[in-house]
């Protein structure tokens, strides 16, 4: 895979480029979108939620932003990464290239949308008290683990689209029931120990939980928590990537 991406490399950049003037194409503000964008849904779930659990929280918007940041990356490179073999297949039914190219420019492109949003948060953070601290570049590492997570599932959702269509709804109402299970807007404290650790299973819940601990305690989650983020960003990639090698000869009679 990476020999076929340095030999494709001038294309790949192009694509990135691409997708970005394809987003932007015709707004006034075009890339201040990218800021704008998860700020004002900020701003509307603080509005409404603030009231429920902001006075139980310290430092809750902040709270909130984490969760918002990290699952609107998950989301945004799930959802774009899902149509990113339908939408190119003019090109690779034409041309020989490598079809996860046009997966991996979706995910650099919310990558970079996601750097410039964290930008705002880390500013933010310092707006809202918070005490950044050299523990912040731990932050990394949960961003490697939903990189290679939000790689894995954009290979199985982008497969699977193309011979159901039905996912791209599929996904929407899963992608709803995941983020109410991933504690973006109230905490778990009061949970049964079962429950808190029924959402251990969900991986998006865990790197959010990771920027809180980081943030907000000013901790840094065991080795156990480590190992779990990493195996799940793993496992997916690695189903990712089978199903992408069994069924990439199909591809070309459904689209």
């Amino acid at each position: 895979m990476v020999q076929k991406l340095r030999r494709n490399q001038f294309l790949f950049e192009e694509l990135v480029k691409r997708e970005f003037k394809k987003k932007y194409k015709g707004t006034v503000l075009g890339m201040i979108w990218s800021l704008l964008s998860p700020l004002l849904t900020l701003l509307v779930m603080r509005v409404i939620f603030g009231g429920f659990f902001g006075s139980s929280v310290d430092n809750y918007t902040t709270y909130l932003f984490c969760g918002n940041l990290v699952f609107s990356y998950f989301n945004d490179s799930c959802s774009l990464g899902m149509l990113s073999l339908r939408n190119n297949a003019d090109i690779f039914t034409k041309i020989k290239v490598p079809k996860f190219l046009f997966l991996l420019a979706k995910n650099v492109q919310t990558l970079i949308n996601f750097a410039m949003t964290l930008a705002v948060f880390l500013l933010f953070c310092i707006l809202d008290g918070v005490a950044i601290t050299w523990k912040f570049s731990l932050l990394l590492y949960p961003i490697i683990c939903l990189l290679l997570l939000n790689i894995g599932m954009g290979l199985i959702l982008s497969a699977l689209f193309v011979f159901f269509r039905d996912m791209q709804y599929l996904w929407t109402v899963f992608a709803q029931l995941l983020m109410y299970a991933s504690a973006i807007f109230y905490t778990t404290d009061g949970f049964s120990h079962r429950l808190q650790a029924a959402l251990h299973l969900n991986p998006v819940y865990l790197c959010i939980t990771y920027f809180r601990q980081i943030v907000l305690s000013g901790t840094v989650p065991g080795l156990w928590f480590h190992l779990m983020m990493l195996l799940y960003g793993l496992l997916v990639l690695g189903i990712g990537c089978l199903i992408y090698k069994k069924y990439n000869h199909k591809f070309l009679y459904y689209l």
